[in-house]
């Protein structure tokens, strides 16, 4: 999910007034689980208080309505560890662990920041491989030796090579959850073993993904694929630009925030702006 914020780019407090709404409204139109702080929510701007204050708002305000998966990576390990063990403490029911990014570790560092993090927490802990924005691949290899971990889950998978998951379709299974990370390769992961995505365009048509997954995932794939089809120009102009800039925008275009991000992060152009109106218009959602 987003993090809506209070109208500045530097000091704005978290807006948990439009942050309930959004999470009432995403429950409502069918979403099957929540992400809190994740990267689409702008963790990397957000204090560690504030940080451990949305997961814990997020679960309490959703009451037990859905599950909620915490966003604690880091690319500091400690600190990883630290807002794991306070998103456990807060009642989260799984965190979500993004590569950690800039350090460049090797496969070796990684799975010894993965375990680290296994070791504390005594809850599902799903990696994160992202290596667009992290600058390194987690490899499969290293994925089979964290399925062996007692609390590494799963993994979200957003590298857009859908060969990955079949190199690791031997180890999915009820214990071990493949989740897409890419919304425009939803359906294509999803054929060959994935149970969901992990999804930034569900922010801003949460029914729509949720029924273009409810039906792939009941094996209608001429169904979903309609859905899917009518979902990619939307899909495409939330990445027009850095995300989540795309999806605040068109968040502030349906009335549940003001758009505001935190530096780096700033508002899309005017041509980036346009694509996103077109894209929410061709769907009514506007």
């Amino acid at each position: 999910m987003i993090t809506p914020f209070k109208d500045a780019y530097l000091e704005g407090e978290v807006d948990y007034d439009a942050f309930a709404k959004f999470i009432d409204w995403q429950i409502e139109q069918g979403t099957h689980a929540l992400l809190p702080a994740g990267t689409t929510g702008e963790s990397a701007t957000l204090s560690h208080d504030e940080h451990n204050e949305v997961i814990a708002f997020t679960v309490k305000h959703v009451a037990g309505r859905v599950p909620v998966m915490g966003g604690t990576g880091s690319n500091s390990t400690s600190e990883a560890i630290s807002m794991s063990v306070a998103a456990e403490k807060n009642g989260a029911q799984a965190v979500l662990i993004a590569a950690p990014y800039y350090n460049k570790p090797t496969q070796e560092g990684l799975y010894l920041h993965y375990k680290a993090i296994n070791d504390a927490v005594g809850i599902p802990v799903i990696v994160y491989n992202i290596p667009g924005r992290s600058v390194v691949d987690i490899s499969d290899e290293t994925l089979k030796r964290l399925v062996e971990l007692r609390n590494i889950r799963g993994v979200k998978d957003a590298t857009g090579n859908l060969a990955r998951i079949e190199a690791l379709s031997p180890y999915v299974d009820d214990d071990f959850m493949y989740i897409g990370g890419d919304d425009a390769l939803a359906l294509d992961f999803n054929k060959r073993g994935a149970i969901g995505t992990i999804s930034v365009t569900s922010n801003i048509a949460p029914k729509l993904v949720a029924d273009m997954q409810n039906l792939s995932l009941a094996g209608d794939e001429a169904g979903a694929q309609a859905i899917q089809d009518k979902l990619m120009p939307l899909h495409d102009a939330m990445f027009c630009e850095t995300s989540p800039c795309p999806a605040k925008y068109a968040a502030k275009l349906l009335g549940f925030c003001d758009g505001s991000l935190r530096l780096p992060m700033c508002e899309i152009a005017d041509e980036s702006q346009n694509q996103v109106m077109v894209a929410l218009k061709n769907l009514a959602l506007i």
